[in-house]
Formats: C-alpha cells, sequence, structure tokens
C-alpha cells in the first residue's frame, strides 16, 4: 500500500522531487529500512545524509534531504527540503490531517511505553490501528509516528515523551488526540526541572493538543493532579480520573500472583474486574488508565476488558522468564532492564519481594536524569518496603555506589562500573530456585545482565 508520493511529499514539506516515486513506509535508519521506505536523513549522533546511498541500495523508494550528497546520483529519486526535522514534522501533520482515525495521546513519569502497548492491543481488537514503534516519542519519534500512519487507520495511539521544559505541548499540537493520558508523575528528569511540580506542568502540556471536545484522563492518586485538572479545565477536556482515590475509575483490589495480576475496581460507579499478564500493582493502574482511554474513544468497557487481557509486556519491560540450568534446576527471570527511576524502581522492587524464589537476587543500575539529588534518590532504596524481602543486591554504576554503601551487610552484594564487568561474575552469583530482577536506565546496558543469565540456562515459559 502506497503511504506517501511524490507529489503528495512535496506538497506536504514544500519540498522538490527530483523524479517521481512512491514509498510504503519511512524510515530513519538505514538497518532497519524496509525496501520502498521513505529513507529520512536527520542529524543525530551521525548525519544521515552520509546513509543515502546505502538506503537506495537497499531499496528505498527515495530520501528526504537538503542537498544531493556527494556519493549520490543526482537523479537518484530523492525530496529536497530546507530542513529535514521541519520537513519530517510537516509530514506528520499532513499524515494527521488525511486520517480520520481517533487518536489517544500517552505521557507519564512512568508506564507510559506500557499503558500505550496496552492500548494497542485493546484497539487492535476494534478496528485498524497504529501506535508509535517501541519507545518513539521525542521530538523526532512523535512525527515519524505520524508520517508512517496509514490513511485508513481508525485508531492510533501516540506516545509522548521529554527530558526538558517545553517538548511535550508542540509535540500534542502535531498528535492532536482526541483523548490524552497522564499515568502519572514522578521524580524522573529532575536535572532539568527544579521540582515535580514543574514535571507535573510538562505533563498537563499534552492536553494543550486535545481536538475540541476532548478529553483528559488524569490520575487522581498525585501530589500534583490538581495541576493536571488545572490545565485540562483550561482547555475545554472533558476530565476523566481513574485511581485509588478516583471518583470515575476507581481502583478497589489488587491480587497478584507470581505472573498475573487480578484487578477490582469501579467504572462510573458499576463494580468491574480485569486481569493483566503481569505480576505488579503497578500494571493494574496502567490497565485501569488504559480502559477509562478506550471507552473515552468509543470502545465498549467489556470489549477493552476483554483486549486488555491479551496484552503481555515487550522485552525489558517486566517480562518474566523461567530459565532452565544445565543441572536441571530454574531460574525465574524478571526482565526490567529498559528503564528506571525511583518510582518504577520500587514497582520493580515490590514485584521480586512477591515473587517465590528460594532467593530474591536483585542487579540494579544507575537511574539517570535525578539532578542534584541523585545520589540521596539511589541510597534511599535501601529504605523502600520491598527491601526486607530481598535477599541481595548487586550494584552496577557509579550512582549505585551510594546503594552499595547504604544497604545493610547481609544484603550487600557486588558493585561494579559497568554491566559488563558484572555479567562476568554472574555463575558464581546466582544458583537454582533463584528469583532474579534487572533493573537499570538504558544506558546502563542491563540487557547484558539478562543476556548473560539466558546463557546460563534455556528460556521457558513461566508456569501459571
Amino acid at each position: 500500500m502506497t503511504l506517501w508520493t511524490a507529489s503528495e511529499a512535496a506538497a506536504a514539506t514544500g519540498g522538490q522531487a527530483t523524479i517521481d516515486w512512491q514509498a510504503s513506509g519511512v524510515s530513519i535508519d538505514t538497518r532497519t529500512l524496509q525496501p520502498d521506505d521513505l529513507f529520512v536523513a536527520l542529524k543525530a549522533a551521525r548525519d544521515g545524509h552520509d546513509f543515502v546511498a546505502q538506503a537506495l541500495e537497499k531499496g528505498a523508494a527515495a530520501a528526504l534531504v537538503t542537498h544531493i550528497p556527494d556519493d549520490v546520483a543526482a537523479d537518484a529519486p530523492l525530496l529536497i527540503v530546507d530542513d529535514v526535522q521541519t520537513a519530517l514534522e510537516a509530514l506528520g501533520r499532513a499524515a494527521r490531517d488525511r486520517c480520520k482515525a481517533r487518536v489517544v495521546g500517552v505521557t507519564g513519569s512512568v508506564g507510559k511505553t506500557s499503558t500505550k502497548e496496552m492500548l494497542a492491543t485493546i484497539l487492535s481488537d476494534q478496528g485498524r490501528t497504529h501506535a508509535s514503534v517501541a519507545s518513539y516519542n521525542n521530538h523526532w519519534g512523535v512525527p515519524l509516528t505520524l508520517a508512517r500512519m496509514p490513511r485508513d487507520t481508525e485508531y492510533a495511539v501516540i506516545e509522548i515523551g521529554m527530558n526538558h521544559p517545553g517538548e511535550i505541548a508542540p509535540l500534542a499540537r502535531q498528535a492532536r488526540p482526541h483523548v490524552a493520558l497522564v499515568t502519572t508523575v514522578a521524580a524522573v528528569h529532575l536535572e532539568a526541572f527544579e521540582s515535580v511540580a514543574g514535571i507535573a506542568h510538562e505533563k498537563a502540556a499534552i492536553f494543550e493538543g486535545l481536538e475540541a471536545g476532548g478529553t483528559a484522563i488524569v490520575n487522581a492518586d498525585l501530589d500534583h493532579t490538581d495541576i493536571l485538572r488545572t490545565c485540562a479545565a483550561r482547555h475545554g477536556a472533558v476530565i476523566v480520573d481513574f485511581g485509588r482515590t478516583a471518583s470515575d475509575y476507581r481502583l478497589t483490589g489488587v491480587t497478584q500472583s507470581p505472573t498475573d495480576i487480578h484487578v477490582t475496581a469501579e467504572a462510573m460507579g458499576q463494580p468491574i474486574a480485569f486481569d493483566v499478564q503481569s505480576a505488579g500493582t503497578h500494571f493494574a493502574m496502567n490497565g485501569l488508565g488504559a480502559l477509562a482511554a478506550c471507552v473515552a474513544l468509543g470502545v465498549d468497557l467489556d470489549a477493552a476488558i476483554a483486549g486488555l487481557a491479551k496484552w503481555a509486556p515487550v522485552t525489558g519491560r517486566g517480562v518474566r522468564e523461567r530459565l532452565a540450568l544445565p543441572d536441571g534446576g530454574q531460574i525465574e527471570l524478571l526482565d526490567d532492564s529498559y528503564n528506571a527511576n525511583p518510582t518504577s524502581m520500587a514497582a520493580a522492587l515490590d514485584v521480586l519481594a512477591a515473587a517465590q524464589g528460594a532467593r530474591r537476587i536483585a542487579f540494579l543500575g544507575d537511574m539517570k536524569e535525578l539532578g542534584p539529588q541523585e545520589r540521596a534518590m539511589h541510597a534511599g532504596l535501601a529504605d523502600v518496603p520491598a527491601m526486607a524481602r530481598i535477599d541481595k543486591v548487586h550494584c552496577i554504576g557509579p550512582l549505585m555506589r551510594a546503594l552499595h554503601e547504604a544497604l545493610p551487610e547481609d544484603k550487600r552484594g557486588l558493585w561494579f562500573e559497568t554491566s559488563d564487568e558484572m555479567a562476568r561474575h554472574l555463575p558464581g552469583l546466582v544458583q537454582a530456585g533463584d528469583a532474579v530482577l534487572a533493573k537499570g536506565s538504558l544506558s546502563m546496558a542491563l540487557a547484558r545482565i539478562v543476556d548473560g543469565l539466558r546463557k546460563m540456562g534455556q528460556v521457558g515459559a513461566l508456569d501459571a
């Protein structure tokens, strides 16, 4: 199916096509580029213009560029624009304008990617659904997601993130959601904000992009819920809340097993129950918010609950596996290695504490972008209630040195600067019967720990 013709893309961006072409996708990376994609030569760590020739050799339909690269023929299929990032944003806006999809935007300090995936799973049962890939939620991820949106999309789920003030509002205005959901507000990216209240104001900026008469889904249990409500009201939104103290979607109970949770709640005064295929009470809140958003989009609540039951976490975000060791024993692995902040770290430790292993072992890496109090926040993990049920904590990174020093001696494991160093010691740190958590910010490469554990055994289904 054709996504963009040369003339459509030129009209959207104000650019000039060298020849006629048709693209069925949009890519910014030659490693994942598919034949007939439009290659977008963004400037990031490397200048995308250096890879245009390679993209065309791999079958790209055309390339979006500011000039003809030296190693590319003048008659190659190109779309020449003044600025590639601006043109990508223009493509995204044009795709949004031509599509009649019902759009939901998701942001939050914690849980936005999992909630986005829950929404995509639910909505896929209701119609043709398009969603952000992985965590494509920044200044290039949002317009790229929009530019990739097929014309016949019926539902779209757009994840919107930030690192600094002023990022969310322009992305929300590009996405123009009918429903906007803020999962939570927490002490994340504090190096760029003076307070959690500042983070709340930034998250609330998603409501600036709402379509007229749109719905704001807000977490009722936050210290700064009032900031979210005020911003939503200022932009004329219908406000729906969720949480333990909510009046609209109120969480009443969570029963946790080693593999999933059973949740009870009240939805607009009516009792409901739903299941989530992942341990961890934090997924109950994500699921409840997702249900509220789907109903606001017009989905039947019972159908939404049935769709949510099909969701399962993706690699690095709470996946549980059972690894069979060569000696016949097993390890239960909780792979939460993709990201970390104090709130999500405490939630992951809760899950580990509830595991049924003979020992509960944690491998924890630095949590980044926490600002001046970062060492205190790392040391503070020693005091979270879940630590009482965790047997050993191995720490990775200079910031996690603070936790290592704060732990009582009986829980204090090894400390290394890098995951690679820690991974070399895994065989002596883990044994049959253990439940093991790996969690840290993405740059700390806790995936190396996960890979090392998998190499010790064979992946198998986790018994219910």
